[in-house]
């Protein structure tokens, strides 16, 4: 590929492991030869496949049309009234699943609560009284400030239920960051509660509402659950407890009949400037989209426990722990707190009192735990465990590789996940029963998902040329805009690449037509006029047995136009000196070449990230640079990490 902007691919990964025989023969699609059938099916006739997906949902009125597509804006299930809440609660009432644990949680402390689909559903309605009785009505948008609690997933139904629009805030946000988005929204209703629990700490919600509503006009009216029991302000005629609103609600209330493009929620991410982007999901093809995967990708039961440790304040919450799940029935693990607490086998506790089979968890969290040690793991009997998956970014082989033996003992198949906050659902994935996994590599896009690699100018990239990862047809559960700013959408999402979604990874594709995602475009070094991917680098870093976890990012240089800088985190105990730094960049050289050799190597006890476990290499580019940080850093977990990178450069 002549483009200059070609990325330039130098990992090498050739181990692959097949799907057992025994797991194929019990999987929903069962070899490679029928996914390939499938696969050809629905890129001859996309929007017929799409169209038998929707009719595993209950449509209240059939659509007249599957697609209306006038670029970059498409309507999916055109005419179609439906109701997600209706999907994830009434219809299995109808069922013997009207008995099954829809959900069981855990609080940090070590509570357990388990809810049925009856109970759930009593809960949604009462909760969907509770916001018709605060002037809540269809089209206005509430906002969720909340714990990782059964409640905050009512709270998502009963708004689905009268067709409020919801925009789930992450319980970490500061007072500033929540004003924004939810003036953005013009968000009418806060749910919140007094607390939650974290790594053994209360962390307070509603002292954090209280500082942000002075600049929040729209909102009339705040419900707070009482989580923790701590002392909090509640203002009279604006401030109501969740407990008393609830029990004078009514238990009946019918679900709204809803347009298929009738907005379910926004979610906020971050953007380069300080305005974050609030991504749009609508009805139908968001749950036509979200119920196919959960049950394709993890290949679901009906008596499977499925754990996504995702917080639900991201959108795989929204789509893994919530929507996906309860659309098919299934029982959904909900967890509180942090993965150390009260020690670091918390996890493994976890899977093994409940008898967990799906665990559906972040490379960061992974590389974590291999920090910490597998004698935690070693402590507990996870063998319930069938399946393994991974989201968030790029999982590097070696991690790969220690998920697939010490948590799945060799035997569970491992679903390396790729999509994005704009995808809303799952877009590139193995299929557990069919498809031969690579560490690493998300394999192939999933039946009814088009994507490919190109250049700048659009031009097909060939065999294991890196470039532009790229959707060429719309897909079901897709962004439908940026809200309340069209143009925004339009210039982010598809002003790169001519008639094409590009939002951002680069990538290439093997020789097998699996896709290897190279990190963002936008973290791509040119050293010497060859561009690297970062996920490549920090990959080759951290299969050094020193290296948990690293971060790749370029930073300026009068000779080679970008020098390498990357930031460790070592093993537990282990010490970085000059010895090590030399060690690691002959490793780097040893393993994809002398070209990638790392110009600058620091050492840190943590690298800065989001609260979803995304490392934020724009910042380390400007802490690498000597720069100065801008623009938005709201997702940001710990600005104590930021801080002491700087503090470590003076």
């Amino acid at each position: 590929m002549s483009d200059p902007i070609a990325i330039e691919s130098v990992l090498n990964e050739t181990r692959v492991f097949p799907p057992s025989q025994e797991f194929s023969a019990n999987a929903h699609i069962k070899s490679f030869e029928e996914y390939e059938k499938l696969y050809a099916e629905a890129e001859a006739d996309p929007e017929g496949f799409w169209a038998k997906q929707a009719e595993s949902l209950d449509w209240f009125k059939k659509w007249d049309t599957v697609l209306e597509w006038n670029e970059p804006f498409a309507k999916w299930f055109v005419g179609g009234t439906l109701n997600v809440s209706y999907n994830c609660l009434d219809r299995h009432l109808t069922t013997w699943r009207r008995n099954k644990a829809a959900i069981i949680w855990e609080g940090e402390p070590g509570e357990q609560r388990t809810l049925t689909y009856q109970q759930l559903y009593a809960e949604v309605c009462k909760f969907a009284n509770v916001l018709k009785g605060q002037n809540v009505k269809k089209g206005d948008r509430v906002a969720l400030y909340m714990p990782m609690v059964p409640e905050l997933a009512i709270a998502m139904l009963a708004c689905a239920r009268i067709g409020a629009t919801h925009t789930v805030i992450f319980g970490g946000f500061s007072a500033d960051a929540i004003a924004d988005r939810v003036n953005d929204g013009k968000v009418k209703l806060i749910v919140t509660a007094d607390g939650g629990y974290r790594r053994g700490a209360e962390v307070t919600l509603k002292n954090t509402i209280d500082n942000a509503l002075p600049n929040c006009p729209n909102v009339e009216a705040v419900i707070v659950f009482k989580r923790t029991g701590t002392k909090i302000n509640m203002s009279s005629g604006r401030d109501h407890w969740w407990h008393e609103l609830m029990a004078a609600a009514e238990t009946e209330c019918p679900a709204e009949e809803l347009d298929s493009e009738h907005p379910l929620y926004i979610l906020y991410t971050s953007g380069t400037t300080g305005k974050p982007k609030g991504i749009l999901h609508t009805t139908g093809g968001y749950l036509t989209q979200t119920a196919y995967t959960t049950k394709m990708v993890f290949d679901l039961r009906d008596e499977d426990i499925y754990w996504c440790t995702a917080d639900i304040g991201w959108v795989t919450g929204h789509s893994y722990v919530v929507y996906g799940p309860l659309a098919n029935g299934a029982t959904v693990l909900m967890y509180e707190g942090a993965p150390n607490y009260p020690d670091y086998d918390r996890f493994w506790d976890i899977i093994e009192r409940h008898r967990v089979n799906i665990l559906y968890t972040a490379p960061t969290a992974i590389r974590v735990f291999i920090r910490w040690g597998e004698s935690h793991v070693l402590k507990h009997d996870i063998s319930s465990l069938r399946l393994l998956g991974t989201v968030g970014e790029p999982i590097n082989p070696e991690a790969w590789m220690w998920y697939h033996h010490v948590i799945g003992k060799g035997k569970c198949p491992i679903v390396d996940t790729w999509w994005q906050t704009e995808t809303g659902a799952i877009m590139i994935s193995p299929l557990p029963g069919a498809t031969p996994t690579v560490p690493g590599t998300a394999t192939r896009p999933l039946p009814g998902i088009l994507l490919d690699i190109v250049s700048k100018s659009g031009e097909p990239a060939g065999d294991n040329e890196g470039g532009y990862l790229v959707a060429k047809h719309p897909w079901p559960s897709m962004l439908r805009t940026v809200y309340g700013d069209d143009e925004r959408y339009k210039k982010t999402y598809w002003s790169e690449i001519p008639n094409r979604y590009f939002a951002g990874d680069g990538a290439r594709r093997d020789e097998r037509g699996y896709y290897w995602i190279m990190g963002r475009v936008d973290d791509v070094i040119n050293v010497s006029g060859h561009r690297l991917g970062t996920a490549e680098v920090e990959s080759a870093l951290v299969s050094h047995e020193a290296v948990a976890e690293a971060a790749a990012v370029g930073r300026p240089d009068e000779v080679k136009g970008q020098a390498i800088s990357v930031f460790v985190t070592l093993e537990g105990g282990r010490k970085g000196d000059e010895a090590l730094k030399n060690e690691l960049r002959a490793h780097v050289a040893k393993e994809i070449g002398a070209l990638a050799k790392p110009d600058d190597i620091r050492f840190t006890d943590a690298l800065p990230k989001t609260r979803s476990g995304k490392i934020m290499r724009r910042l380390l580019r400007e802490v690498a640079a000597g720069a100065d940080v801008a623009g938005d850093v709201t997702t940001l977990e710990d600005l104590s990490v930021l801080e002491k990178l700087r503090d470590d450069e003076d």
